[in-house]
């Protein structure tokens, strides 16, 4: 008898085990259901090692042809054809185009209608052929040389007064705005010879042939000008200034030391003045302080001897969320700005965050980079360069319900993309290809140099059929009149993922919806 009882014990003890597993298993797998974590896919992904082309970065090419007169074709080949049209030594996509506008007929008139209506021609062209600008006018771009204490270039030298450049860009505000879609930044020109803010006639003149310093009423001119200009451009649009020191007097007035401490991270971004004033090196890798790039142009206390250091740190902090480009301008500094490890290139591209280089100035530089070997690199890199590295995706959810991603990148370019734009989980119809775009709450323009991870909850339309969709990661362009056009989308640096007709780069993944 007290074996039986023991071994009916010993059966019952075994049935309420198994009705406790079974109970956990369907309280587990109702959980999982409702969460979402049961039904999920981890996916792997490959890197690819081309030059990927891709919107406002990488080599600008610097068009010439007089106003009006941007051929749709020729822009087009500068995108779809892998060729930098500048240079028998190296080839790379295009897709930016810089334009520096002359307004040396205008220097004591209004703009032309005539001449208004071509730049809207330019537009046009720019827009047809899936391109933006790197934009930027000036009153000349000729300097003479003669019996003065600078000798290679002598005043006057041709640019015009403060209230004609006001005029002018008050002219200039409603092309601007209506064309700021295919704009990538706005340059701040007008002021000095090539609009680059030194040999100027009326807003201070700090070279040898001047005072040598820039007094404060002209560094007021000089901000009365910078203002026009951040207003003539929307606000989700940069200027970009000569010098770091420009940016400086900018926001805190003509006696902000050059020791100035760098913008607060909570600034970035945010479309004030501080986030807009940007920052373009026409001499970037020409000397030790770029002739003058991190130069102290004082105010009418004077001026320091030595900024060098200052500035460069202070730009270095300040890069991280500005759009920073610009051109090399002469080889003899080398071997500094050579490859590494006989240079140091990539490292201030790096360090500086760039963004463009011109393709075509100077050749003797670039041509350096291409026969050093490190030119690839550098076109790959200019901007960002946004790679897939891993995801973990639902595989089935419900209409209306809530899913969790979780997708692993790491942005391996100099900079993060400096315009904003949709980031989006596309879900695209197996059967019959109807599209539903749910907008991620992730920064674009967050994504700094270095990992970067997508963990957000998203909900499902609730009118969105059941059945089977493939997956996608879609980043269009921030203006709706370009959202729909592929050569404006962001496309990732991977192997087999980019859909050209769509813009849109697979995730290689289906999900249920039921």
């Amino acid at each position: 008898m007290k074996e039986e009882r023991c071994k009916n014990i010993e059966k019952g003890n075994r049935m309420i085990n198994r009705k406790a597993i079974l109970i956990s298993i369907v309280f587990m797998a109702f959980f999982f259901h409702l969460t979402g974590f049961a039904q999920v896919k981890t996916l792997i992904y490959s890197e690819s090692r081309d030059d990927i082309p891709n919107p406002e970065r990488g080599f600008y090419f610097p068009a010439a042809e007089p106003v009006g007169e941007l051929s749709v074709e020729k822009l087009k080949k500068l995108r779809t054809v892998y060729s930098a049209k500048a240079s028998a030594d190296y080839s790379t996509w295009i897709s930016l185009v810089y334009r520096g506008y002359l307004l040396t007929d205008f220097r004591d008139k209004p703009i032309s209608s005539q001449f208004l209506e071509k730049l809207q021609k330019d537009f046009d062209a720019v827009r047809s052929a899936g391109l933006k600008i790197v934009l930027r006018f000036s009153y000349t771009d000729k300097s003479k040389n003669g019996d003065c204490p600078d000798k290679a270039i002598c005043p006057p030298y041709g640019d015009a007064p403060k209230e004609v450049v006001l005029n002018h860009i008050a002219q200039l505000k409603p092309l601007i705005q209506q064309n700021s879609d295919v704009i990538a930044v706005v340059q701040e020109g007008f002021i000095g010879i090539w609009g680059e803010n030194f040999y100027t006639d009326y807003f201070g003149d700090p070279s040898a042939n001047g005072r040598g310093f820039v007094p404060d009423s002209s560094w007021n001119d000089r901000n009365e000008v910078l203002m026009a200009l951040l207003d003539a451009v929307p606000q989700q649009r940069m200027v970009q200034v000569r010098t770091p020191q420009i940016r400086q007097r900018f926001l805190s007035g003509p006696n902000a030391p050059v020791s100035k401490k760098p913008s607060a991270l909570k600034k970035a971004f945010d479309r004030s003045s501080t986030s807009r004033i940007a920052f373009h090196n026409d001499c970037f890798l020409a000397s030790s302080d770029d002739y003058g790039t991190y130069t102290d142009y004082g105010n009418s206390s004077g001026r320091l001897q030595s900024t060098n250091l200052i500035l460069r740190k202070y730009l270095e902090a300040e890069s991280k969320y500005l759009a920073v480009g610009g051109e090399t301008c002469d080889d003899t500094f080398s071997p500094q700005n050579d490859c590494e490890p006989y240079g140091h290139a990539m490292k201030e591209m790096a360090a500086m965050h760039y963004s463009f280089l011109n393709v075509s100035y100077n050749n003797l530089v670039n041509n350096d980079w291409e026969g050093q070997g490190c030119m690839i690199e550098i076109k790959k890199r200019l901007g960002y360069r946004i790679v897939l590295k891993q995801a973990k995706l639902p595989t089935a959810v419900k209409a209306g319900k809530k899913v969790k991603i979780d997708v692993q990148l790491k942005n391996t370019g100099f900079a993060s993309p400096y315009n904003p734009r949709p980031v989006q989980l596309v879900l695209r119809d197996s059967k019959d290809g109807s599209i539903y775009r749910i907008e991620l709450q992730t920064r674009i323009q967050k994504w700094y140099p270095g990992e970067v991870f997508l963990r957000e909850s998203v909900r499902l339309p609730k009118e969105i059929k059941n059945g089977d969709y493939d997956l996608f990661l879609g980043m269009p362009d921030g203006y709706t009149s370009l959202q729909n056009r592929p050569e404006y989308s962001v496309r990732l640096a991977n192997e087999g993922l980019w859909e050209e007709s769509s813009g849109l780069n697979r995730l290689n993944h289906a999900m249920k919806v039921k």
